[in-house]
Order: C-alpha cells, then sequence, then structure tokens
C-alpha cells in the first residue's frame, strides 16, 4: 500500500486567516484525508516553540507545508516548501484543486474557480484583500486592544488577559531555556522572542491593571493605559470605519464580485465575522441586524451606505452591502460548517 506525501495545514481553530484556508478547503471540495490539520495553539504560544520557527520564523498560523511536485511520490524522498502568508496560502489551494488538475485527489466534490476571471475583477480583489490585510485592518488591534474607555478596558480584561498571559509565559520560558542552555537557538530567535515578550508584556501590565482606579495608578502605569485605550479607540472609530466604507465602496454585492464567490470573499468571510462577532452580532442575526449593531458599536462615525438593491432579506429594500454579504455568506455550507455553532 503506497502513501503519497500529502499537505499539512498548521492552523488555529478560532484564528481568523487560518479560517481563510479552512474556507479554501471546503470551498474547493478538497477530500477530508487529503490534507493534514495540525492545530498550533497559539493562545498558549505554541506559534513560538522552536520546533515551529523552523517552519515559519514569523510564528503566525495558517502555515501550509507543501511537498515540492518532483517529489510526489512514496518511492523517493519527499521535499517540502513552507507557505506562510494566508493571501498565498489560499492562492495555492485554488490553483491545486480545479477542473484540469486534481492531484492524488480522493474527493468527487466540485472544484469551482475562485481566482477572478476578468482584469477589472481582479483588481477588486486585490484592493479587497489588501484592505482586509492592512495594517488599519489589523484584526488583533480590533480584539485585544478592544478598550475605548476604563469600564470597557475591564470587560477585556475578563476576556483576554488569560490568554495574553499564557503567550507571556511561553516566551519567558522560551528565553530562559536558551539563557540556561536547555534548548539551542540563535541569536536572532532570541531577538525575536524578546521582541514579542516586551510587546505582550506591555498589554499583560494594562490588563492586569484593569481593575485598579486611575488615581491608583503611578504615573508610568497611567501612560501605558492611556497608550492602550488610544490604541483602541483609533482601531475601532477611526481606521475600522475607513476600512468598512471602502469596502462598501470597493465590492459589488452580494458578494465582492458579485453573485459568485471569490479568493476575496475567502479573506472577507472570516474579517467580517470578527468584526460582527465584537460588535455584538450573533449567527442568528441577518443582514440588517449585523448592519446596525455595527454601526450602534462602533458609533456615530459609521454610517454604512444602503446602496444594494439585492433580495434584502426578502423585504424589498435596499439594504448595506455588507449586509447583503452577511446574507449570502450564511447561506454557505462553508461558513456554516466553521460559524454554525458560534462566531469567533
Amino acid at each position: 500500500m503506497t502513501s503519497i506525501p500529502k499537505a499539512a495545514l498548521y492552523y488555529y481553530p478560532r484564528s481568523i486567516w487560518s479560517a481563510v484556508a479552512l474556507l479554501a478547503l471546503e470551498e474547493k471540495g478538497y477530500g477530508a484525508d487529503e490534507v493534514d490539520l495540525r492545530i498550533v495553539d497559539i493562545w498558549k504560544g505554541e506559534n513560538y516553540d522552536p520546533t515551529f520557527l523552523r517552519l515559519n520564523p514569523k510564528a503566525t498560523v495558517p502555515t501550509l507545508v507543501v511537498p515540492l511536485s518532483n517529489t510526489l511520490s512514496d518511492e523517493i524522498d519527499s521535499r517540502y516548501k513552507a507557505i506562510t502568508e494566508s493571501i498565498a496560502i489560499a492562492e495555492f489551494l485554488d490553483k491545486s484543486r480545479s477542473l484540469v488538475s486534481r492531484t492524488h485527489t480522493t474527493s468527487s466534490a466540485p472544484a469551482p474557480a475562485l481566482a477572478p476571471a476578468t482584469i477589472a475583477a481582479t483588481d477588486i480583489a486585490r484592493v479587497v484583500i489588501g484592505l482586509l490585510h492592512s495594517e488599519e485592518a489589523n484584526p488583533n488591534h480590533l480584539r485585544y486592544k478592544n478598550a475605548r474607555d476604563d469600564a470597557s478596558l475591564k470587560v477585556l480584561a475578563k476576556e483576554v488577559l488569560h490568554i495574553v498571559q499564557a503567550k507571556r509565559d511561553a516566551l519567558k520560558k522560551h528565553l530562559a531555556d536558551a539563557e540556561g542552555e536547555v534548548i539551542h537557538v540563535s541569536e536572532k530567535v532570541k531577538k525575536f522572542w524578546q521582541e514579542r515578550l516586551e510587546s505582550v508584556d506591555l498589554s499583560s501590565r494594562v490588563l492586569e491593571a484593569a481593575e485598579k482606579p486611575v488615581e491608583e495608578l503611578s504615573e508610568e502605569e497611567k501612560a501605558e493605559r492611556q497608550s492602550f485605550i488610544d490604541v483602541g479607540r483609533k482601531a475601532w472609530e477611526k481606521d475600522l470605519p475607513i476600512i468598512l466604507l471602502k469596502l462598501s465602496k470597493e465590492t459589488t454585492g452580494p458578494f465582492s464580485l458579485g453573485d459568485q464567490f471569490s479568493i476575496a470573499d475567502l479573506h472577507l468571510a472570516p474579517w467580517f465575522t470578527r468584526v460582527v462577532k465584537l460588535a455584538g452580532g450573533s449567527v442568528d442575526d441577518d443582514g440588517k441586524t449585523v448592519v446596525e449593531k455595527l454601526e450602534k458599536y462602533v458609533g456615530a462615525v459609521l454610517a454604512l451606505p444602503r446602496d444594494f438593491s439585492g433580495d434584502a432579506g426578502g423585504r424589498g429594500e435596499k439594504q448595506a452591502k455588507l449586509g447583503a454579504f452577511w446574507d449570502a455568506l450564511k447561506e454557505r455550507p462553508s461558513w456554516q460548517k466553521l460559524y454554525g455553532q458560534g462566531l469567533f
């Protein structure tokens, strides 16, 4: 019995960029046994482990490790390449299973092309994907700096402090092990760990002091808290409204390029789902409700145009394009598989 080398996807189930790859696998019809799925618990800092850093020095998920085409045989030793960017991973998964090429496939499911068919559509997809992966749209700022005053800082601390502390502890252990020569890593890796630790340590201090009244904070603590809150305000009240309005302008509706789900939607779906979740939305909400909750949560700086003339949930009225996107997205089996039990 032969054993053909296959790809391995390193991911975390609650990572939005990991969801890009998972949605791609579903949308492209890959068989359940065609890609090894390996969880890297980024909430516990497993992405900083030296073993994982050999695959991806940036310590990010998803990471797709694929056998090189000229070594796809059980008769020779296989060589592998790691793809470490979700944009490149989505493109690879789209091209690797098509009507023309279904290398070693075990699935009989359709393999629709997700890449745009025209230059104009390609340009739109490139703009949409670029917006979503810009620093202004950074989902980590929206999630882990989701505090715009002292009250919301307390709420945030209860939600994410344990995650930030686990990452901090993992980094401290790796540095201590390297210092004690329990493990042997390069100076570059040590520097990487130290830089990440400094960032995580700052967030930990602010969140650990979230219950303290301002008057009990030292001057340094006050400055750190204010800086933390300023990042949250900028993310939610300045950057996010700009991104959402640009998306509303660039997309066609109900999906990014029109009626067909495309490669741009692989990125928009998990990103927008995360934003909806943070704004208080749920899997049961329709597009109209989601947009209203989002506008209320962001504040008066956001008012999405109701300029899409689709079905609007059967109400026969115009709605925001992102609301139409939500309604269409909820119908897709791939999205239901990832988010049917709850948003993340």
